[in-house]
């Protein structure tokens, strides 16, 4: 909680920020300033202007425990207990008891040390993890700014530093609401009993996809109703391609040992119901396989198009091949009730030329996956859905406000020039992450691209730019 000092002149500031701050919430009262963080908008916490400090203080035993339960398990969920310190500008918050778990599919990497240590407080060696922090774990009730949980990212293998937060920021300024929030943050770790606490860099901070981010798209008026059913995929073999949801051995409920490709991450009071929706959804659009108006007058009803296009348009203009419509993967999708489909996207540090399976900067936009997932291939047979697809490809290669080369160029000095004096870290070197700002685009192929440099060949920008205005 902040300090009784800081009361007085804090209190302008809750003035000025409910007044000036972007949010659909402008209804709201005043709040208290014993429960600001609870109240106030999630813009005010991913602020992409902004580059705030956050510190987690873990006991030695609740360390010692999480390197312990990654060694028994590196895919461990398990949340250990911390207290969080929010630093931005002049203001400071604190909360005591979040959720606090090692996040992340292959990228996993034990935070300290090597298998079997414990926590060494002289000469300890830390790795660039990610980590989830959850506000709500340990008090259902207690929010921070209106998120119930924050995603870190570190940059590693983004020399560029910079990937995750132009996707995620180019999403959101090209309508798709669905998009999370993300933005820069400087992340220290402090072990109870050490000198200081460990600098692990710069981080992306991912607003995190729950309860909160529901209720906040439908107070924007986004969503009918935050209570429908929010999935999420599971990386397997299977593609998660929505045409193999009709079949209950793929579906299942979220926890620690789940294998299933579609995963509920709410409502698990209700879960047979909610299977039932998505077989049902599934099973629908698969039987419906011409293009009839029947089935026009259908996906209509039953799925945010417009929304799935620029999906669509953002997804493959940024060179996402880890998706949807590639590898069946990465991404929410939520069914609100009356079978009607929102795509929410997820996951985009392999992107802006990074790929080792394609040449994401030249494969060709129209045929960019595999073969045609359910919903592209469903959507496709309208020649007026295709164009709309191609129209906003088009808006978002040749204007400066989205991905034209001139627009992204600004768009990420002025990333750089925010965070540039704070990459140094406590990393042990050689592990991915590193210690500059680097025009590099690494274990990719091809392996040249570039982003502030480079030709219409070599820059990625211009290689996609090129690509899509060759349509």
């Amino acid at each position: 909680m902040l300090s009784q000092k800081r009361t007085h002149i804090f209190s302008w500031f809750v003035i000025f920020l409910t007044v000036f701050i972007t949010s659909c919430r402008v209804d709201e009262p005043t709040p208290d300033i014993d429960t600001i963080d609870k109240q106030f908008n999630p813009d005010y916490v991913f602020d992409i202007n902004s580059l705030p400090t956050i510190t987690l203080t873990i006991t030695e035993n609740e360390w010692n425990k999480f390197l312990s339960k990654i060694d028994d398990d590196i895919n461990t969920r398990s949340y250990i207990h911390a207290d969080l310190l929010f630093e931005k500008e002049e203001q400071k918050f604190e909360r005591k008891d979040v959720g606090f778990r090692l996040r992340g599919n292959h990228s996993r990497i034990r935070p300290e040390g090597t298998f079997g240590e414990r926590h060494n407080s002289l000469n300890p060696q830390w790795h660039p993890s990610n980590f989830g922090i959850c506000f709500t774990k340990y008090d259902k009730d207690n929010p921070f700014f209106g998120c119930d949980r924050i995603i870190l990212k570190s940059f590693r293998y983004d020399y560029m530093y910079c990937r995750e937060v132009f996707c995620y920021d180019l999403f959101r300024r090209f309508g798709v609401w669905s998009a999370p929030r993300a933005s820069y943050c400087r992340l220290f770790i402090k072990v109870k009993g050490d000198s200081k606490p460990a600098y692990f860099g710069l981080y992306t901070m991912i607003e995190g996809i729950r309860d909160e981010y529901l209720q906040d798209r439908f107070q924007c008026g986004y969503l009918p109703t935050p209570n429908g059913n929010l999935w999420k995929i599971t990386p397997t073999t299977q593609s998660a391609n929505i045409a193999n949801a009709q079949y209950p051995e793929f579906i299942g409920l979220d926890d620690e040992e789940s294998t299933y490709i579609y995963t509920l991450k709410n409502n698990k009071e209700s879960f047979e119901n909610a299977k039932n929706e998505l077989m049902d959804f599934a099973s629908t659009l698969y039987s419906m396989n011409t293009r009839s108006d029947e089935l026009k007058t259908w996906l209509n009803q039953h799925i945010d198009i417009d929304l799935f296009l620029r999906y669509l348009a953002v997804d493959v203009i940024v060179g996402s091949w880890d998706d949807y419509w590639f590898n069946g993967n990465n991404y929410y999708f939520y069914l609100d009730g009356n079978q009607k489909f929102y795509m929410i996207p997820y996951d985009y540090d392999n992107t802006l030329g990074r790929s080792s399976i394609i040449d994401s900067g030249t494969r060709d936009v129209m045929n960019w996956g595999r073969g045609y997932p359910m919903l592209v291939l469903r959507i496709f047979l309208f020649p007026e859905y295709v164009e709309l697809y191609k129209k906003y490809l088009h808006e978002l290669a040749n204007s400066n406000y989205l991905f034209a080369f001139e627009g992204s160029q600004n768009r990420i000095r002025k990333f750089h020039n925010l965070i540039s004096g704070y990459i140094e870290n406590d990393i042990v070197d050689g592990e991915g992450l590193s210690d500059e700002i680097k025009d590099e685009t690494i274990y990719s192929e091809p392996g040249y691209y570039k982003l502030l440099s480079g030709d219409s060949v070599t820059n990625f920008f211009l290689a996609k730019i090129k690509s899509v205005n060759g349509q």
